[in-house]
């Protein structure tokens, strides 16, 4: 199979990655659904609705049914990627501990987690927490001796010479 280069791919995520070869790719971005548990619509103050995300791709019936999504997403993802291969896997706190403990259930190393902080980030409308500022990205390689590529030394001349944080 000649791997689509430089193309979106649209469709359900286990299904594509089913197609592909084993150990073909270098790095997967994955973006999963956040399991926001939203109950209720959510209005500001003045009590206009806030259009956040209520659609059934975000929907799981228990935390349960998220680990078991959550697992297959991830079992594909390792089977394409190459041993030199990494990810990376983006969430907030309604899901990324969940993501990185199953991550770690099938042995992916975790290198890093970098934290993307959010320079307008939605406020709280309730006053009942700390404003969601920031979401979590874990990058990992496909194991604990696995070897892969880092370029440190382009990363730190990005950086006015300053290793990269």
């Amino acid at each position: 199979m000649t791997l689509p280069l430089n193309q979106i791919i649209e469709g359900d995520c286990v299904e594509i990655l089913t197609m592909l070869p084993e150990k073909s790719i270098d790095l997967i971005f994955a973006d999963p659904p956040y399991n926001l548990q939203l109950q209720n619509e959510l209005h500001r103050p003045n009590m206009t609705k806030v259009d956040a995300v209520a659609d059934d791709w975000d929907k799981f019936e228990s935390m349960q049914a998220y680990d078991e999504f959550t697992q297959t997403w991830l079992t594909a993802c390792k089977r394409v990627l190459k041993p030199t291969g990494t990810i990376w896997v983006i969430g907030t706190y309604h899901n990324i501990f969940r993501v990185g403990a199953i991550m770690q259930d099938l042995g992916f190393w975790i290198l890093n987690d970098v934290i993307w902080i959010k320079i307008n980030p939605m406020p709280n409308f309730r006053g009942v927490r700390f404003t969601n500022a920031h979401e979590t990205l874990i990058w990992a390689s496909t194991g604990k001796d696995a070897t892969y590529t880092f370029n440190y030394y382009a990363m730190k001349g990005l950086n006015d010479e300053k290793q990269m944080r």
